[in-house]
Order: C-alpha cells, then structure tokens, then sequence
C-alpha cells in the first residue's frame, strides 16, 4: 500500500474526495505497525469535524433481507437531501483477510447514488477488530460530510451488541414467524434494540407480518423493563413503511438530542472505545511477549491433557508477562 502525507488524507476527506477517502479507510485499517501513528494523526486531525451524523446500527435474523431494506432506505433519505454511508461489516475472508460477501452487488440503486458511499468492512475474524475499524471509518466518513452513517452488522449475535455501542440508534429486522424466529435470536439483541422491523410485509405475507408485530411487542413487553422499543412493518421490497420507519426513527433521535441522552451515550462510547484499544493492545502485547509464547504451547498441552487447572495456566502465563502483578503460583 503507497502511504500518502497526513495532509492529503486530511484535505483529501474534508474535499469530499471518494478515493481518498478509500485509502484514508485502508489506512485505518492496516495492520501494519508504520501505519498505525500515520492513522492515528490523521483521525486527530480530521476529529473536529466529526460527530455530526445519524449513527444507525442494523442487523437481523439472515435472510431478513438487510441489504434490499438499506437499498430503498438510502434511496429515501438521498431523495430527502442526505448523504448516506453505509458500512457493511463481512466475515473476513481466511485467504486475503479482506470483505468475502461484496454489500455493493446487493444494493444496485445505491451503488450509483451519488450521495452515497458504501463500505465492507472486513470483520479480521475478532469482535475487537469489528468495533476498533468501523468506529474509525465512520469518523472518517462523518469528516467527507455524510450525516447519516448506517453500520450494517451479519447475522444476530455477540459482534452486534459491540456495534451497538458505537451508534445512537439500533434497528433489527425481523420476519414473521415471531414465535420460531425468537427461539433464534438472543436475548442480548433484543435487549438494545431499539426499534424491530418485521420486513417483508407483502402479499400474502402482510397478514402475516401483522400477526408476528403483536408477538414480538408481546414479547419485548416480557423482556424489557422500561420503555419498550417501537415494532413496525415494511416491505422493502416494495417501499412500503420505509418513510414512516424513518420519521419516527429521526424523531427518536432528535428527542435525545433535545434532553442530552445522545451525548450522554456518545461520551460514554468515547470512554468505551478507549478501553477496549486498551484491551485490544494487552492482548496483542501479551500474545507477542517472546517468554510467553513459548510457555502458551507447553500449557495448552498440560490443560488439554487435565495436568494444570486452566487457572493455574492463566496465572503462570500473566506472572510470566508481568511479573509480580499477580500471586505467585507453583503447580
């Protein structure tokens, strides 16, 4: 990768510059140790300019049809005047370590929208990866001036609870079949959304969908303490509910602006963020401290084989790392 001066990817982003704004993005996400201060200075750089986007999270059950919804809904909000990102974050590909499912050739309208810009992100096979890239690229993406970032997360799981803390508002799709869906979903997810969409409600489907509405605010009612999350139905396939879906969503937000709950949550994310760099560069530190990995194979063997307690390992190979930090340990 050629590597640029700070001050090209810094003028290259603010000018709106999609190229540059690409290799800024690839900068960000290199793994390589050159790379990362050249990174780092130009996020400093471009951070006043940031924060001044809709951050929207979705994700859903596979098959919801994530890639169609966020398809006509960019093609909505691009109608409305806005300029739309969307960060996709992929399963990395074991080969190349890059995006292996290609968002761009499943949202045909949006790929030539000129006021929108998308971006597979590559997930590099850890949820610290996932949360560390993407918060990166959609500062960089709120710098080129975008003011609605949309971070669309694969499948229900852990990683989407990360990316829920790095968006003020967090959208799951859904299908209808409530009771056999919510056996596939965890508890987790429901738990910080905040609004469900049951898409797909077309044709002999909409009944369908309907019934699997009341289900799922049944549902939510059991789960959620509190102030429950909004339930509603699309199609976006045809257009139908995406322009009421995202007049309440936008009135959500603008609520929490208004009583100073989204900075709250953003300040709260920036502290977030900041540790877990922290943890990631433990981690990395540790697993590259040259006496212990060559204690971590001699271990893996002895707690695979039942001759150490797997906490006796952990507090060798932390004793080893740093000394004195933890209780010395005899096995």
């Amino acid at each position: 990768m050629k590597v640029l001066p700070a001050d090209a990817y810094v003028e290259g982003v603010r000018a709106g510059d999609r190229a540059l704004l690409a290799r800024a993005i690839t900068l960000v996400e290199s793994a390589h140790p050159r790379h990362e201060a050249l990174a780092q200075e130009v996020l400093s750089r471009l951070l006043p300019y940031t924060g001044r986007s809709r951050r929207v999270g979705i994700s859903g059950v596979p098959g919801v049809g994530k890639s169609t919804f966020i398809d006509a809904l960019g093609m909505h909000l691009a109608g409305l005047g806005h300029r739309i990102a969307v960060l996709a974050i992929d399963p990395s590909s074991t080969v190349s370590g890059g995006s292996i499912l290609g968002d761009k050739t499943r949202m045909a309208r949006l790929a030539r929208e000129p006021s929108a810009y998308i971006r597979p992100s590559p997930s590099s096979g850890t949820l610290g990866g996932v949360a560390r890239k993407t918060r990166e690229t959609l500062l960089l993406c709120e710098a080129a001036g975008f003011d609605v970032v949309v971070v669309e997360t694969v499948g229900v799981g852990q990683s989407e609870t990360v990316v829920a803390n790095l968006v003020d508002f967090y959208l799951v799709l859904m299908l209808a079949g409530a009771g056999d869906e919510l056996q596939g979903i965890k508890r987790g997810i429901l738990e910080v959304a905040d609004m469900l969409a049951i898409n797909k409600a077309d044709g002999d489907n909409a009944l369908r969908a309907e019934r699997a509405r009341a289900e799922y605010r049944a549902a939510l009612h059991l789960m959620r303490a509190g102030a429950e999350p909004e339930v509603t139905t699309c199609s976006a396939l045809e257009g139908k509910g995406i322009q009421d879906l995202w007049s309440s969503l936008a009135a959500q937000l603008d609520q929490r602006h208004a009583s100073g709950e989204l900075e709250r949550r953003r300040r709260a994310q920036q502290t977030g963020w900041m540790w877990s760099m922290v943890e990631d560069g433990l981690r990395a530190a540790l697993r590259a401290h040259p006496a212990v990995a060559a204690l971590v194979p001699v271990l893996e063997a002895d707690v695979r084989e039942g001759r150490t307690p797997p906490a006796s390992a952990a507090l060798r190979i932390l004793g080893t790392f740093l000394p004195g930090a933890w209780p010395s340990h005899t096995s």
